[in-house]
Protein backbone atom coordinates (compact mmCIF):
# COMPACT_ATOMS: atom_id res chain seq x y z
CA UNK A 1 0.00 0.00 0.00
CA UNK A 2 1.25 4.14 -0.57
CA UNK A 3 2.11 5.86 2.16
CA UNK A 4 0.66 8.82 1.56
CA UNK A 5 1.37 12.53 3.30
CA UNK A 6 -0.38 13.57 7.01
CA UNK A 7 -2.93 15.28 5.03
CA UNK A 8 -4.25 12.96 2.82
CA UNK A 9 -6.30 10.46 5.46
CA UNK A 10 -6.01 6.79 5.78
CA UNK A 11 -9.06 5.80 5.07
CA UNK A 12 -8.27 7.29 1.59
CA UNK A 13 -5.99 4.05 0.83
CA UNK A 14 -7.97 1.66 -1.11
CA UNK A 15 -9.01 -1.51 0.65
CA UNK A 16 -10.03 -4.52 -0.72
CA UNK A 17 -13.78 -4.37 -2.18
CA UNK A 18 -16.73 -6.70 -0.35
CA UNK A 19 -18.65 -8.46 -2.98
CA UNK A 20 -21.65 -6.37 -1.65
CA UNK A 21 -22.15 -2.75 -0.44
CA UNK A 22 -24.15 -3.85 1.70
CA UNK A 23 -23.86 -6.75 4.11
CA UNK A 24 -26.56 -7.81 7.24
CA UNK A 25 -28.25 -4.38 6.40
CA UNK A 26 -25.31 -2.17 7.59
CA UNK A 27 -23.39 -0.07 4.31
CA UNK A 28 -19.79 -0.56 3.83
CA UNK A 29 -17.57 3.30 3.30
CA UNK A 30 -14.35 4.27 1.94
CA UNK A 31 -12.23 4.06 -0.67
CA UNK A 32 -12.21 0.70 -2.63
CA UNK A 33 -9.56 -1.07 -4.89
CA UNK A 34 -12.12 -2.65 -7.51
CA UNK A 35 -16.30 -2.19 -8.30
CA UNK A 36 -18.70 -4.40 -6.13
CA UNK A 37 -20.35 -7.21 -7.62
CA UNK A 38 -23.57 -5.93 -6.16
CA UNK A 39 -24.50 -2.76 -5.62
CA UNK A 40 -27.65 -3.63 -3.08
CA UNK A 41 -28.65 -0.39 -1.55
CA UNK A 42 -32.03 -1.19 -0.97
CA UNK A 43 -30.69 -3.73 1.28
CA UNK A 44 -29.58 -1.04 3.81
CA UNK A 45 -31.33 -1.15 7.33
CA UNK A 46 -32.88 2.31 8.00
CA UNK A 47 -30.80 4.14 5.42
CA UNK A 48 -32.37 7.81 6.10
CA UNK A 49 -33.00 6.94 9.81
CA UNK A 50 -35.93 5.45 9.77
CA UNK A 51 -37.74 2.34 8.86
CA UNK A 52 -39.04 2.21 5.64
CA UNK A 53 -40.29 -1.08 3.07
CA UNK A 54 -37.89 -1.76 -0.04
CA UNK A 55 -40.31 -0.10 -2.10
CA UNK A 56 -40.07 3.17 -0.22
CA UNK A 57 -36.19 2.93 -0.30
CA UNK A 58 -36.20 2.26 -4.28
CA UNK A 59 -37.74 5.79 -4.40
CA UNK A 60 -35.11 7.22 -2.25
CA UNK A 61 -31.90 6.16 -4.10
CA UNK A 62 -31.21 8.50 -7.02
CA UNK A 63 -29.11 6.71 -9.86
CA UNK A 64 -27.24 7.79 -13.06
CA UNK A 65 -24.33 6.43 -15.58
CA UNK A 66 -22.73 9.53 -17.10
CA UNK A 67 -20.69 9.08 -20.43
CA UNK A 68 -18.25 12.38 -20.87
CA UNK A 69 -16.40 12.66 -23.97
CA UNK A 70 -13.44 15.12 -24.76
CA UNK A 71 -12.48 15.74 -28.26
CA UNK A 72 -10.23 18.19 -30.08
CA UNK A 73 -13.55 20.01 -31.00
CA UNK A 74 -15.99 19.79 -28.54
CA UNK A 75 -17.28 18.38 -25.12
CA UNK A 76 -20.11 15.66 -24.23
CA UNK A 77 -22.08 15.34 -21.04
CA UNK A 78 -24.74 12.50 -21.64
CA UNK A 79 -26.57 10.23 -19.08
CA UNK A 80 -29.28 7.74 -18.53
CA UNK A 81 -31.01 8.81 -14.98
CA UNK A 82 -33.66 7.34 -12.80
CA UNK A 83 -34.56 9.60 -9.82
CA UNK A 84 -36.36 7.42 -8.23
CA UNK A 85 -39.15 9.79 -9.53
CA UNK A 86 -38.57 10.04 -12.69
CA UNK A 87 -36.28 8.90 -15.94
CA UNK A 88 -34.66 10.53 -18.75
CA UNK A 89 -31.35 10.39 -21.01
CA UNK A 90 -29.60 13.87 -21.48
CA UNK A 91 -26.76 14.72 -24.41
CA UNK A 92 -25.26 18.70 -23.91
CA UNK A 93 -22.68 19.44 -26.29
CA UNK A 94 -20.50 22.07 -25.91
CA UNK A 95 -18.72 23.45 -28.76
CA UNK A 96 -15.29 24.48 -27.99
CA UNK A 97 -14.60 26.33 -31.40
CA UNK A 98 -17.97 29.07 -30.90
CA UNK A 99 -19.24 27.86 -27.53
CA UNK A 100 -22.42 27.19 -28.16
CA UNK A 101 -24.30 24.68 -26.70
CA UNK A 102 -26.42 22.24 -27.87
CA UNK A 103 -28.50 19.70 -25.86
CA UNK A 104 -30.88 16.82 -25.91
CA UNK A 105 -33.80 15.99 -22.78
CA UNK A 106 -35.61 12.72 -23.23
CA UNK A 107 -38.05 12.07 -20.16
CA UNK A 108 -39.47 8.89 -19.60
CA UNK A 109 -41.64 7.05 -16.80
CA UNK A 110 -39.26 6.13 -14.29
CA UNK A 111 -39.57 2.06 -14.81
CA UNK A 112 -38.41 2.71 -18.61
CA UNK A 113 -35.31 4.41 -17.60
CA UNK A 114 -32.79 1.38 -17.02
CA UNK A 115 -29.73 2.48 -15.48
CA UNK A 116 -26.61 -0.38 -15.12
CA UNK A 117 -26.70 -2.38 -11.95
CA UNK A 118 -23.13 -1.75 -11.71
CA UNK A 119 -20.00 -1.08 -14.21
CA UNK A 120 -18.68 -4.87 -14.81
CA UNK A 121 -20.96 -5.59 -17.06
CA UNK A 122 -24.25 -3.69 -16.56
CA UNK A 123 -25.96 -2.08 -19.17
CA UNK A 124 -27.85 1.37 -19.32
CA UNK A 125 -31.24 1.74 -21.61
CA UNK A 126 -33.35 4.05 -22.71
CA UNK A 127 -36.03 4.78 -25.65
CA UNK A 128 -38.10 7.31 -26.44
CA UNK A 129 -40.04 8.04 -30.08
CA UNK A 130 -37.18 10.36 -30.77
CA UNK A 131 -33.85 8.74 -29.57
CA UNK A 132 -32.61 6.08 -28.11
CA UNK A 133 -29.12 5.37 -25.87
CA UNK A 134 -27.46 2.87 -24.78
CA UNK A 135 -23.94 2.18 -22.77
CA UNK A 136 -22.76 -0.83 -22.38
CA UNK A 137 -20.66 -1.73 -19.56
CA UNK A 138 -17.57 -3.97 -20.14
CA UNK A 139 -15.11 -2.37 -17.09
CA UNK A 140 -14.67 -5.80 -15.31
CA UNK A 141 -12.50 -6.01 -18.51
CA UNK A 142 -11.83 -2.61 -19.10
CA UNK A 143 -13.98 -1.28 -21.64
CA UNK A 144 -17.42 0.11 -22.18
CA UNK A 145 -19.30 1.50 -25.28
CA UNK A 146 -21.73 4.44 -26.05
CA UNK A 147 -24.54 4.10 -28.63
CA UNK A 148 -27.21 5.75 -29.79
CA UNK A 149 -29.18 8.94 -31.11
CA UNK A 150 -31.41 11.84 -30.18
CA UNK A 151 -33.66 14.51 -32.40
CA UNK A 152 -34.74 17.33 -30.96
CA UNK A 153 -34.84 21.37 -31.11
CA UNK A 154 -30.99 21.58 -31.33
CA UNK A 155 -31.40 19.32 -34.26
CA UNK A 156 -29.88 15.58 -34.26
CA UNK A 157 -26.77 14.42 -32.45
CA UNK A 158 -25.45 10.45 -33.03
CA UNK A 159 -22.50 8.73 -31.62
CA UNK A 160 -20.87 5.44 -31.44
CA UNK A 161 -17.51 5.39 -29.52
CA UNK A 162 -15.52 2.24 -27.87
CA UNK A 163 -13.37 3.52 -24.55
CA UNK A 164 -10.93 1.62 -22.48
CA UNK A 165 -9.29 2.01 -19.27
CA UNK A 166 -6.03 4.11 -18.71
CA UNK A 167 -6.08 4.57 -15.10
CA UNK A 168 -7.05 2.79 -12.09
CA UNK A 169 -10.66 3.44 -10.92
CA UNK A 170 -11.93 5.87 -8.24
CA UNK A 171 -14.56 3.57 -6.48
CA UNK A 172 -15.83 5.41 -3.07
CA UNK A 173 -18.77 4.70 -0.81
CA UNK A 174 -19.43 8.03 1.06
CA UNK A 175 -21.70 8.50 4.29
CA UNK A 176 -24.55 10.95 3.72
CA UNK A 177 -25.35 9.85 7.49
CA UNK A 178 -25.35 6.77 9.44
CA UNK A 179 -26.20 4.03 6.98
CA UNK A 180 -26.66 6.27 4.26
CA UNK A 181 -24.72 5.45 1.30
CA UNK A 182 -23.36 7.73 -1.56
CA UNK A 183 -21.44 5.47 -3.94
CA UNK A 184 -19.38 6.56 -7.02
CA UNK A 185 -17.33 5.16 -9.59
CA UNK A 186 -15.55 7.25 -12.05
CA UNK A 187 -12.92 5.80 -14.85
CA UNK A 188 -10.73 7.83 -16.73
CA UNK A 189 -10.25 5.92 -20.67
CA UNK A 190 -9.30 6.91 -24.20
CA UNK A 191 -11.85 6.81 -26.56
CA UNK A 192 -12.33 5.89 -30.24
CA UNK A 193 -15.09 6.20 -32.21
CA UNK A 194 -17.24 9.40 -34.21
CA UNK A 195 -19.70 11.73 -32.63
CA UNK A 196 -22.37 13.53 -35.43
CA UNK A 197 -23.58 17.00 -34.34
CA UNK A 198 -26.23 18.05 -37.14
CA UNK A 199 -24.82 16.05 -40.10
CA UNK A 200 -21.36 17.33 -39.13
CA UNK A 201 -18.98 14.46 -37.97
CA UNK A 202 -15.67 14.55 -35.46
CA UNK A 203 -13.64 11.91 -35.62
CA UNK A 204 -11.23 10.48 -32.80
CA UNK A 205 -7.59 10.82 -32.40
CA UNK A 206 -4.67 10.06 -29.88
CA UNK A 207 -5.95 12.95 -27.83
CA UNK A 208 -9.56 11.95 -27.48
CA UNK A 209 -10.43 10.68 -23.84
CA UNK A 210 -13.46 10.02 -22.10
CA UNK A 211 -14.86 10.15 -17.94
CA UNK A 212 -17.35 7.34 -17.03
CA UNK A 213 -19.34 8.36 -13.99
CA UNK A 214 -21.70 5.56 -11.95
CA UNK A 215 -23.51 7.41 -9.18
CA UNK A 216 -26.26 5.80 -6.87
CA UNK A 217 -26.99 7.19 -3.32
CA UNK A 218 -29.47 7.85 -0.91
CA UNK A 219 -29.32 11.99 -0.89
CA UNK A 220 -30.71 14.06 1.70
CA UNK A 221 -33.87 15.66 1.52
CA UNK A 222 -32.40 19.05 0.84
CA UNK A 223 -29.33 18.35 -1.01
CA UNK A 224 -26.18 20.15 -2.69
CA UNK A 225 -22.83 19.55 -4.42
CA UNK A 226 -20.42 21.21 -6.59
CA UNK A 227 -18.30 19.34 -9.13
CA UNK A 228 -15.23 20.21 -11.57
CA UNK A 229 -13.41 18.18 -14.05
CA UNK A 230 -11.04 18.15 -16.63
CA UNK A 231 -10.10 15.78 -18.95
CA UNK A 232 -7.33 15.40 -21.62
CA UNK A 233 -3.93 16.61 -22.64
CA UNK A 234 -1.49 18.71 -20.65
CA UNK A 235 2.68 19.04 -20.81
CA UNK A 236 4.11 16.92 -18.02
CA UNK A 237 8.10 16.97 -18.26
CA UNK A 238 8.13 18.06 -21.84
CA UNK A 239 5.46 15.72 -22.95
CA UNK A 240 1.81 15.69 -23.58
CA UNK A 241 0.51 13.04 -21.63
CA UNK A 242 -3.04 12.12 -20.27
CA UNK A 243 -4.27 14.05 -17.65
CA UNK A 244 -7.38 14.23 -15.89
CA UNK A 245 -9.05 15.22 -12.23
CA UNK A 246 -12.00 14.89 -10.33
CA UNK A 247 -12.98 17.61 -7.61
CA UNK A 248 -16.45 17.23 -5.17
CA UNK A 249 -17.84 18.98 -2.29
CA UNK A 250 -20.54 17.39 -1.19
CA UNK A 251 -22.51 16.30 1.96
CA UNK A 252 -20.18 13.49 2.93
CA UNK A 253 -20.43 13.51 7.02
CA UNK A 254 -16.40 13.46 6.93
CA UNK A 255 -14.76 15.20 4.26
CA UNK A 256 -10.98 14.29 5.03
CA UNK A 257 -12.05 10.33 5.11
CA UNK A 258 -14.80 10.05 2.53
CA UNK A 259 -14.49 12.08 -0.98
CA UNK A 260 -13.40 11.29 -4.17
CA UNK A 261 -11.05 13.56 -4.95
CA UNK A 262 -7.92 13.00 -6.82
CA UNK A 263 -5.69 13.08 -9.94
CA UNK A 264 -5.88 10.75 -12.74
CA UNK A 265 -2.37 9.91 -15.03
CA UNK A 266 -2.44 7.01 -17.60
CA UNK A 267 -1.62 4.14 -15.22
CA UNK A 268 -1.97 5.71 -11.69
CA UNK A 269 -3.85 7.68 -10.01
CA UNK A 270 -3.07 9.94 -6.53
CA UNK A 271 -5.81 11.15 -3.96
CA UNK A 272 -6.42 15.27 -3.37
CA UNK A 273 -7.88 16.52 -0.21
CA UNK A 274 -11.18 18.37 0.48
CA UNK A 275 -11.80 21.39 -1.33
CA UNK A 276 -13.86 24.23 -0.88
CA UNK A 277 -16.23 25.62 -4.06
CA UNK A 278 -16.09 29.61 -3.97
CA UNK A 279 -18.30 31.84 -6.02
CA UNK A 280 -19.24 35.36 -5.81
CA UNK A 281 -22.90 34.29 -6.85
CA UNK A 282 -25.47 31.63 -7.98
CA UNK A 283 -24.16 32.62 -11.96
CA UNK A 284 -21.00 33.80 -10.87
CA UNK A 285 -18.64 33.49 -14.30
CA UNK A 286 -15.29 31.98 -12.33
CA UNK A 287 -15.35 29.76 -9.64
CA UNK A 288 -12.53 29.04 -7.14
CA UNK A 289 -11.61 25.90 -5.98
CA UNK A 290 -8.96 25.21 -3.16
CA UNK A 291 -8.29 23.54 -0.06
CA UNK A 292 -6.77 23.86 2.96
CA UNK A 293 -3.22 22.69 2.51
CA UNK A 294 -2.16 24.76 -0.90
CA UNK A 295 -2.70 21.05 -2.98
CA UNK A 296 -5.57 23.01 -5.21
CA UNK A 297 -5.61 26.29 -6.48
CA UNK A 298 -7.61 26.59 -9.38
CA UNK A 299 -9.54 28.79 -11.37
CA UNK A 300 -12.75 27.50 -13.58
CA UNK A 301 -13.59 30.68 -16.51
CA UNK A 302 -16.94 29.87 -17.48
CA UNK A 303 -17.79 30.58 -21.15
CA UNK A 304 -21.15 29.00 -21.20
CA UNK A 305 -23.76 27.14 -19.10
CA UNK A 306 -26.49 24.43 -19.72
CA UNK A 307 -29.23 24.84 -17.30
CA UNK A 308 -31.86 22.41 -16.59
CA UNK A 309 -34.08 23.38 -13.99
CA UNK A 310 -36.71 20.75 -12.91
CA UNK A 311 -40.08 21.27 -10.57
CA UNK A 312 -42.39 17.92 -10.15
CA UNK A 313 -45.08 17.60 -7.71
CA UNK A 314 -42.19 15.21 -5.60
CA UNK A 315 -38.64 16.93 -6.65
CA UNK A 316 -37.46 20.51 -7.06
CA UNK A 317 -33.97 20.76 -8.87
CA UNK A 318 -31.68 23.62 -9.88
CA UNK A 319 -29.01 22.13 -11.82
CA UNK A 320 -26.30 24.56 -13.96
CA UNK A 321 -23.98 22.34 -16.32
CA UNK A 322 -20.82 25.14 -16.93
CA UNK A 323 -17.92 24.94 -19.36
CA UNK A 324 -15.19 26.98 -19.52
CA UNK A 325 -10.92 26.81 -18.85
CA UNK A 326 -9.34 25.98 -15.78
CA UNK A 327 -5.98 27.90 -14.88
CA UNK A 328 -3.68 27.31 -11.55
CA UNK A 329 -2.27 24.55 -10.11
CA UNK A 330 -2.79 20.76 -8.47
CA UNK A 331 -0.53 18.79 -6.26
CA UNK A 332 -0.04 14.94 -5.89
CA UNK A 333 1.04 12.73 -3.17
CA UNK A 334 4.52 12.72 -4.16
CA UNK A 335 4.73 16.38 -4.35
CA UNK A 336 4.60 16.91 -8.33
CA UNK A 337 2.74 20.04 -9.19
CA UNK A 338 0.42 19.98 -12.68
CA UNK A 339 0.39 23.31 -14.44
CA UNK A 340 -2.93 24.13 -15.87
CA UNK A 341 -3.17 26.78 -18.29
CA UNK A 342 -6.73 27.35 -19.74
CA UNK A 343 -7.56 23.37 -20.19
CA UNK A 344 -11.23 22.73 -20.92
CA UNK A 345 -13.30 22.19 -17.81
CA UNK A 346 -16.76 21.08 -16.64
CA UNK A 347 -18.57 21.50 -13.93
CA UNK A 348 -21.87 21.27 -12.21
CA UNK A 349 -24.23 23.05 -9.05
CA UNK A 350 -26.83 21.40 -8.64
CA UNK A 351 -29.11 21.51 -5.85
CA UNK A 352 -32.31 19.19 -5.22
CA UNK A 353 -35.76 19.66 -2.87
CA UNK A 354 -37.52 16.57 -2.57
Amino acid sequence: MAKYPDYISPKREPIKTPDAIVENGQAHFGTFLTPFKSLNLTDCDKPCGEWMPDCMKKGRVTEWEAFELHVDEGMLVSAIYNTGAIGFSIFVWFDKRDGKIYSWKNFVPVKKAKVAPQLIDGECYLKTKNSEYAIINDLGNGKAKAIGYSVGKAGKIALEMNVERISPSSIVSIPFGENKPLYSEKDFLSASGWIEINGEKFVTNSRSVSIIDDHKGYYPYKAHYDWLTTMGEIEIDGEMKKFAFNLTRNQSTDQDAYNENLIWLEGESYPLPPVIFTKDSKKAKTWYIRDEYGKVDLKFEIENVFYMPMHFVVLDVYYALPFGRIYGTVEDTNGKVYTLNGVYGIGEDKTTRM
